[in-house]
């Protein structure tokens, strides 16, 4: 990359001692400005702690693995494009980590995993305060954006659209924020959260992570929480999917659970999904606990869900896949309407200590929880 291709914009800090009249040195942070037509990863590759790479508007048809902590990745807005490169290349078998080692046994190579954005840090050692925003991510194989091993990761104001699994996805990760996002037309779900993709463990604590003011529509489910501790959805709109919300978890030890979802608009999604190895078929599903305890359900409000799958409802008590029960989960606060075939459908026994109270709805399965 030349010095025309590169911008540098320094940001010094200075401490005046009124009394001895020194000076520490400053630390400066560079933004590294890419053109279309330009390298988002080499720019990426030349960034260090605390810069910026600013892309500007136009289509980059790459993959991008970030792997420096403290780096901003930001473009234009909607205008800032990724699309896969026009050169094909077979995603590896799911699950298969490829790459150079970064702290795991191997890192996600993004291309071949066929991934758009890769944040990828070691399981034993975070990469931290990593910001992706303002850009759009749209037609990889798998993910949008996907990252594993971070620590404060920041995901705000990007377009994750008509990717082949998840829209921005996250695993063996603490405190990420997840803001102001859109995940339109994904093969799963739109914004996926999970201890670990693949193994059958107990549930981690992601220290407090936010999943706040994202719209998912038409995708498989809006957003899933698997077996995850800790951590809040608040605010979203989440519509046109076969599934709204999804907290799954299992009969691991920790157990999922102990996170809230709150204020949240839940609306119509009636989409067809067909049956997988672990779920039946979707169609008509709002907010769903499945095999998880101590979860806070309150002040949503959750409308227009018709279907008959065992999960069909607005707000859904079920059993895991492995029939591991939902407990102690408190549904309280919420405003439901015109879901089929209840507003609130409670497949658990009265000994699983699930307590509803307050909720202004119509009908629910059994009677008596509105």
């Amino acid at each position: 990359m030349t010095k025309r291709h590169i911008a540098y914009l320094a940001c010094t800090t200075a401490l005046v001692g009124a009394f001895t009249g020194t000076t520490p040195a400053s630390a400066a942070h560079r933004t590294l400005v890419v053109h279309p037509g330009e390298s988002i990863q080499k720019a990426v590759n030349a960034a260090k702690a605390g810069d910026t790479v600013f892309v500007l508007a136009g289509t980059y048809r790459e993959s991008v693995t970030v792997k420096t902590a403290g780096l901003t990745l930001r473009g234009a807005g909607p205008g800032t494009v990724i699309q896969p490169s026009k050169k094909k290349t077979k995603p590896a078998p799911h699950g298969k980590k490829t790459g150079t080692k970064t702290g795991t046994k191997a890192a996600v190579t993004c291309l071949s995993d066929g991934n758009g954005i890769c944040v990828v840090g070691g399981k034993n050692k975070p990469l931290k305060g990593v910001t992706v925003s303002d850009l759009k991510v749209t037609g990889f194989a798998r993910s949008g954006l996907f990252s594993m091993g971070t620590d404060r990761l920041t995901v705000k104001r990007v377009i994750a659209e008509r990717n082949g699994q998840w829209g921005i996805a996250q695993e063996h990760s603490t405190r990420g924020v997840f803001r102001n996002n859109t995940a339109l037309g994904n093969g799963d779900a739109g914004l996926f959260l999970a201890n670990n993709v693949k193994a059958e463990q107990g549930a981690t604590d992601s220290k407090g992570a936010v999943v706040d003011h994202n719209r998912l529509q038409d995708n498989r489910i809006g957003i899933t929480v698997r077996r995850l501790r800790n951590l809040a959805v608040t605010r979203n709109y989440v519509t046109g999917n076969c599934a709204g919300v999804f907290v799954v978890g299992d009969e691991n030890k920790p157990r999922a659970g102990a996170l809230t979802v709150s204020d949240n608009l839940v609306v119509q999604n009636n989409k067809y999904c067909p049956k997988t190895a672990r779920l039946p078929y979707l169609k008509g599903s709002g907010i769903v606990l499945t095999g998880t305890e101590n979860a806070l359900v309150t002040r949503n409000r959750v409308t227009g869900h018709q279907g008959r799958s065992p999960l069909s409802g607005g707000i859904v008590l079920f059993k895991s896949f492995v029939g591991a029960p939902s407990e102690k989960n408190r549904i309280t606060g919420n405003r439901l309407a015109d879901n089929s075939p209840a507003d609130l459908v409670n497949q658990e026994t009265a000994k699983s200590g699930n307590a509803f109270s307050g909720n202004a709805c119509r009908a629910s399965k059994p009677a008596g929880l509105c």
